[in-house]
């Protein structure tokens, strides 16, 4: 059985599959579930309806369809889904042909529309994604890194109050010797007073100008001598630590990069396309 998790996102899966199909992304998949089995004809087969073979490749391809929908079901269970949504294709795929719809010119024009589709995402996964290596991804992101100037990070604390009169009575009680962390929790009225005004490390930009240019002209260790004024208040800022910003690991940023390269690669290929056809706009 399965669980009431997995049952809704199958519920949600076969009416994105049964409605009227609008995502480009689905129709492709969905036609090519209903209509194409060459791709499929030496993949493992997990089911057969009434005659007709599920394979493992059309569960892959349900698996697209479905997406990140999928992520709410325990993953014990993400076979199940998938098998049940195709085994409902099948069936409304039979009926179908049991009455002889497949013979409409409806469904003749929706089937060369769905047709397409398929081809143009066969093109885009065989000769633009397939050529993104991990090779020029890392090449990508090592150029990436090299032209991109390391940015200073300032680790501050504050301290909110309502009044300029309440700021510089702060700062007396600090140049007295007073601990900033525990003005912070006993006076302090923004989110942060509880962690002792910790904002963490910011870079520029990340601030209000006024919050942002009195932090970054701190040296560690300093606080402000003069209240800073802001949309929110007044603040005391100190500076616990500056340092110049690492660039994100390889690891983290891989897809992103990814990403960016078949985008880049999609619009020359497009361009190029453009460019040797005939296009008549009507």
């Amino acid at each position: 059985m399965l669980s009431s998790t997995a049952t809704t996102v199958c519920a949600r899966a076969q009416t994105v599959v049964f409605r009227p199909i609008r995502s480009l992304a689905a129709a492709a998949v969905v036609g090519t579930l209903l209509v194409t089995t060459t791709a499929a004809q030496d993949s493992e087969v997990v089911a057969v309806v009434d005659g007709s073979e599920i394979t493992k490749t059309q569960v892959e391809w349900t698996r697209e369809l479905v997406g990140r929908g999928l992520d709410q079901v325990p993953e014990a269970q993400r076979e199940k889904v998938l098998l049940s949504i195709l085994v409902e294709i099948r069936l409304l795929a039979n009926a179908a042909k049991a009455q002889g719809l497949e013979n409409s010119d409806s469904f003749k024009t929706r089937l060369e529309w769905l047709k397409l589709q398929a081809l143009r995402d066969a093109y885009v996964a065989e000769k633009i994604h397939a050529g993104i290596t991990e090779e020029k991804i890392k090449a990508q992101y090592d150029k990436l890194v090299g032209s991109a100037a390391p940015q200073q990070e300032v680790r501050a604390r504050h301290i909110l109050v309502k009044t300029e009169d309440e700021a510089k009575a702060l700062i007396k009680e600090l140049d007295g010797g007073a601990d900033f962390v525990e003005l912070a929790k006993a006076k302090s009225t923004g989110p942060s007073g509880p962690n002792g005004g910790d904002l963490g490390y910011f870079t520029r930009g990340r601030m209000v100008p006024s919050f942002e240019k009195a932090a970054f002209a701190l040296k560690t260790g300093e606080h402000t001598k003069e209240p800073v004024k802001s949309q929110f208040g007044y603040h005391v800022i100190k500076v616990e630590d500056t340092r110049k910003q690492e660039p994100p690991a390889f690891e983290l940023v891989k897809a992103d990069v990814r990403t960016s390269l078949e985008t880049e690669e999609l619009r020359a290929a497009m361009k190029s396309l453009r460019e040797k056809a005939k296009i008549e706009m009507k």
